[in-house]
């Protein structure tokens, strides 16, 4: 999931947070007679009818129902308009008297910014036309130019300060509108809007010189590695791509039978580049000047002020128990795997690096027989919809309806748009479902923002519009899309994060939807994992698209046991991964080397030994957007086993809990500490060990399916 990337996380800003993924809330309207059934619509022939010209859907439009956004060149349009509004902001946030109506518009202003630049965001990397690709990226690299400047805007950041310094004024406020100006000046001081004019310029050429680094390090960590190809064996060769006399390697092949093939991509793929080392350690060496020269004393604890953690103290606590936890039972993990390498591979039975993905995935196949040719028939696109429908509507009384699209709304004709609407508070927003492959899309599974919630100063609800990519195969002639358990489950996942942008209904879009601290984020989208692997939610929508016969019992029960084979094993690589980017973003100057560094915390953390002449960390490329941030999922995780376990575990369509996981959790986005939404919905505050425990307590075989099975 996530992600969630590109322009956003690329502005260092004020107005910077606003470029996160966002939200949600309610307009009402009656039920539109060109809606229809959400499942029919995804298991209909993937084209769809253009309406007729003249009819009110037939009109033609912009992407998105944006007017301009017709041709490339519209995006031009779009961000001189916003800019023009923005300035007026500027102007009207200076010359205000403190009082709400300053965070108001600072909040039309972030707005006014991001509704291009969301948009563009999505639109730079998903749409199949080159020329709106690069209007979009020129879109975003300009309003990333103007955010810089707000951000360093002495007169308007005065304006929130004073605001600030008013103790009557703040006292009248709302939580929630007290807590976005803080999060507005949190942001301008992130920037050094508090230093002199020396040092603030300082901070922006830090700004601007990581942001470079950030593009050329994710650049060279999907480069592939060339090798003279007399150097491998004749009868290898052939699992790479030829060009000349050498081989390229753009991968680690870990899903390769041959372990001569995946040795050979490890240590090629993972042969150190020298340029990319410098890279990353020049990348490290700024972050950690500019979280100084701002006041703080890494680049991690200005990144984790806010989050749930709050400091890496915590993380590195967090870390290291669960580490302790997992020890024994990964030890076991790695024993499995080496006794099954040796039955497979007798001459060269040493567990490495290059082993653990691919032995851990025959060990699920001979324990369980999980061909997903066997789940597949079970679970077309169609059915699999109509259960997130049914599971929403028993759950939060919000159902899902296909609406027609107007000419040039979408980007290609087998995208799918979706009305959100409650039972009772009518329409809540859009979700653009941009399901399947297409050449040159890229193939990663995400959430975008394209317009967040917010209340309009005329009292009306502003609608979020998201967009949900996955990379699914197209209906065939005798089949409807058909997703394996993995597709599902990700189809569920991602469907979280929109729910939260749905529901995340919060006065301002600066902290709507799912944007809040990056561990607190997934919590959602995870969430729904536990719900796509339960077997009564399983049970409401899998059948077999030609016979209707129900998806057997036992079949899921299966599934969910599978997952936790090797399962200690691959959470305490996570943990290693988590560890490294903790490390790397602290205390500086760097004790050793990167190499050296992550060649100790392999050792301390891991169970598999360091290979010379490899630098993994080159490859790493969520040091770039999850910088100091990577513990993230895997404390998103503990918060969701949590919840599932005490508020859903019993009765996954309990109405009165997802009520409450609604109010308590979802309705907020970021406008509340992340802590104290957990605490509100599982009724006490968790203690880091109370995260650990819920970890490794999911790790647990479930005994009546491994009697089933013996």
């Amino acid at each position: 999931s996530a992600m969630l990337a590109g322009c956003r996380r690329a502005l260092p800003a004020a107005l910077g947070r606003a470029l996160r993924v966002r939200a949600a809330g309610p307009g009402r309207r009656a039920v539109s007679t060109s809606w229809c059934p959400v499942g029919a619509a995804f298991d209909a022939k993937q084209q769809q009818q253009q309406p007729p010209r003249g009819s009110a859907a037939g009109r033609e439009t912009g992407l998105f129902g944006v007017p301009e956004l017709s041709c490339p060149e519209g995006f031009q349009e779009a961000q001189d308009k916003a800019l023009q509004q923005s300035e007026q902001l500027v102007q009207k946030a200076c010359s205000a008297p403190p009082g709400p109506e300053t965070v108001m518009i600072f909040d039309q202003l972030s707005d006014a910014l991001c509704r291009v630049a969301d948009l563009a965001d999505f639109v730079k990397i998903a749409h199949p036309d080159f020329a709106f690709r690069e209007a979009a990226e020129e879109a975003c690299r300009n309003i990333g130019t103007v955010v810089e400047k707000l951000n360093t805007d002495v007169e308007l950041c005065q304006s929130l300060r004073r605001l600030l310094a008013d103790e009557v004024v703040m006292s009248s406020l709302d939580p929630e509108t007290r807590r976005v100006a803080e999060l507005f000046m949190f942001d301008f001081e992130i920037s050094g809007i508090h230093l002199d004019e020396e040092k603030r310029k300082k901070a922006v050429n830090l700004n601007v010189r990581i942001l470079d680094l950030c593009n050329e390090f994710l650049t060279g960590a999907h480069l592939p590695n060339k090798i003279d190809k007399n150097v491998l064996p004749e009868h290898i060769r052939y699992n790479f791509t030829a060009e000349g006399n050498y081989l390229q390697v753009a991968g680690l092949h870990a899903d390769c039978p041959d372990d001569l093939v995946r040795e050979a991509a490890y240590k090629i793929f993972l042969y150190p580049n020298a340029e990319q080392l410098s890279r990353l350690e020049e990348l490290l060496a700024s972050r950690n000047s500019l979280a100084q020269l701002v006041g703080y004393d890494t680049f991690a604890h200005r990144a984790l002020q806010g989050t749930m953690a709050k400091t890496p103290e915590t993380v590195t606590q967090f870390l290291e128990k669960l580490s302790d936890q997992l020890s024994k039972r990964a030890r076991k993990d790695f024993e499995m795997m080496t006794k099954m390498k040796m039955k497979l591979n007798p001459q060269n039975s040493k567990l490495m690096p290059w082993d653990h993905p691919y032995y851990s995935g025959v060990l699920r196949a001979e324990r369980y027989n999980i061909d997903p040719g066997l789940y597949c028939p079970f679970f077309s696109l169609g059915a699999c919809m109509e259960g997130l429908n049914s599971l929403f509507s028993q759950l939060l009384g919000i159902s899902l309806y296909a609406e027609q699209t107007q000419r040039g709304e979408v980007w290609s004709e087998d995208v799918r748009k979706l009305a959100v609407v409650h039972e009772t508070e009518g329409l809540l927003g859009y979700i653009y479902c941009d399901f399947f492959q297409r050449p040159d899309k890229p193939h990663q599974d995400c959430h975008f923002t394209v317009r967040g919630g917010r209340l309009r100063e005329n009292g009306e609800y502003q609608l979020p519009v998201v967009v949900l990519m996955l990379s699914l195969p197209h209906s065939t002639r005798g089949a409807p899309t058909l997703l394996s358990p993995g597709m599902m489950e990700n189809l569920f996942h991602e469907m979280g994060h929109a729910m939260h942008s749905m529901l995340g209904r919060t006065r301002y879009q600066h902290v709507t939807g799912t944007r809040c601290p990056t561990d607190f984020a997934e919590v959602p989208s995870i969430l729904m994992e536990y719900f796509a692997n339960d077997y009564r939610v399983v049970n409401q929508f899998a059948r077999h698209y030609k016979t209707g016969q129900p998806l057997p019992k036992n079949m899921v029960s299966r599934l969910c046991e599978s997952k936790k084979v090797c399962a200690a094993a691959d959470m305490q690589l996570q943990v290693f991964y988590a560890a490294l980017d903790q490390i790397y973003h602290g205390k500086h100057p760097l004790k050793k080397s990167t190499t050296e560094i992550l060649k100790e915390t392999q050792e301390k953390f891991y169970g598999l030994p360091h290979v010379p002449n490899t630098a993994w960390q080159l490859r790493f490329s969520h040091l770039v957007g999850y910088g100091a941030k990577y513990y993230s999922y895997l404390m998103s995780r503990a918060v969701a086993s949590m919840v599932w376990k005490q508020c859903f575990a019993q009765d996954p369509f309990d109405r009165a809990m997802g009520e409450r996981y609604r109010r308590e959790m979802l309705a907020h986005g970021g406008g509340k500490e992340p802590i104290l939404m957990v605490q509100g919905m599982l009724q006490k505050s968790p203690s880091v060990e109370d995260f650990v425990d819920a970890l490794v307590s999911d790790l647990d075989q479930d005994f009546e399916t491994f009697i089933m099975d013996s």
